[in-house]
């Protein structure tokens, strides 16, 4: 099922934030509930560890073992607390960049995995283009200033979305504190999260704190309430808490998750050459979306086939459901073959004589003559 919304049509929140720049998206459609500068370039600081975390985890095995050197180690800022010579896993990485924003986390992780922390910022902008983040190119996997390193409110928000779909990512930056293990030899460490947003609000997921003076206070949130995700991002805000807990809650009070109506049993298209006339339909998963507070009704419009020919086979795509909410598309659904339905076999044919009809006129003509 695809749920998708194609164009911003949320009522603008009522609130204002202190940030220069400053968005707030609805996971699930990707829809801008508020923004604010949403498309100006701006240094983003350590919220870059969104990404080089996130690129850490998707390798084939997070569990594998770096042997940390002096080259990886050799950056200023925030800590984990490596030294050269100690043994962490790519997965240790991943938790002291999202919880401890360990700098050295970042760059040992970007050497590990591409040699070199220039080849990982290439890994790093194709993926951002992949995601549709047009107006950000990473430098550095830290967030360590640099003119040519810098994104958006919204491209951050983009990111943050991508990053929420990966389970490991998930329970990491949505845990106040992780024990994990480094050192040498290795030994247990608790890592305490830098994101108080965890504590300040009930519903906050994640996901990432950052701060240079040239870039100021940056955060990205997310939040879960109902069946709903909303993420908000601001660069360069000097009351980032509070700003994310009235962006959160302004957002929570426009949205609201709802099962739509899938039941089409009454609807069947007719099969041409089956052992069966016809044949119902169902939808290839329970129909879900996204609904504006006060949006209106939501409305169904079902596309099928006009008939289908024999053979059919069950679970194959006849149609699609879309609902909507006033101008908005909330939800579109396949809608399947509910059964299979076999060819009816050709009807037989009664064998002529040797000849055909030519040569039995021919036998009776003899007869009679």
């Amino acid at each position: 099922m695809l749920c998708a919304a194609l164009i911003p049509a949320f009522s603008v929140c009522a609130v204002s934030v202190s940030a220069e720049a400053a968005v707030l998206l609805c996971a699930e459609t990707g829809e801008v509930l508020y923004e604010k500068q949403a498309h100006k370039r701006l240094p983003m600081a350590s919220t870059t560890k969104i990404m080089t975390a996130l690129l850490t985890l998707e390798e084939a095995a997070p569990q594998r073992k770096v042997q940390v050197t002096r080259e990886m180690t050799a950056v200023e800022g925030t800590s984990m607390g490596l030294l050269p010579g100690d043994t962490v896993t790519l997965y240790a990485l991943a938790c002291g960049m999202l919880l401890s924003s360990g700098n050295d986390a970042a760059n040992t992780a970007a050497i590990a995995i591409d040699g070199s922390t220039q080849a990982f910022a290439a890994r790093m902008n194709a993926r951002a283009a992949a995601i549709g983040m047009t107006d950000t190119h990473f430098v550095t996997p830290s967030g360590l200033d640099d003119e040519d390193h810098y994104s958006t409110a919204y491209d951050m928000a983009l990111l943050a979305c991508e990053a929420l779909r990966n389970a490991q990512f998930v329970r990491i930056c949505g845990s106040e504190s992780l024990r994990t293990s480094y050192g040498n030899p290795p030994y247990a460490r608790t890592l305490t999260n830098h994101n108080r947003l965890l504590q300040l609000y009930a519903d906050c997921i994640g996901v990432k704190t950052g701060f240079t003076k040239k870039s100021g206070r940056c955060l990205v949130s997310a939040a879960r309430r109902g069946g709903v995700t909303l993420v908000a991002v601001t660069l360069r805000d000097p009351d980032d808490w509070n700003d994310h807990i009235a962006l959160l809650e302004s957002g929570f009070s426009q949205v609201r998750a709802a099962a739509l109506d899938g039941d089409l049993s009454a609807l069947r298209i007719p099969v041409t050459g089956g052992n069966y006339a016809d044949v119902a339909v169902t939808c290839a998963e329970a129909p879900q979306g996204v609904l504006a507070a006060g949006g209106g009704d939501v409305r169904r419009a079902v596309f099928i086939r006009p008939f289908l020919y024999a053979p059919v086979r069950q679970g194959e795509l006849v149609g699609r459901v879309v609902y909507t909410q006033g101008t908005r598309t909330v939800c579109v659904c396949d809608l399947l073959a509910g059964r299979s339905v076999s060819a009816r076999p050709a009807p037989k044919t009664v064998p002529q004589p040797r000849g055909g009809r030519l040569h039995s006129w021919l036998e009776w003509i003899k007869g009679v003559f």
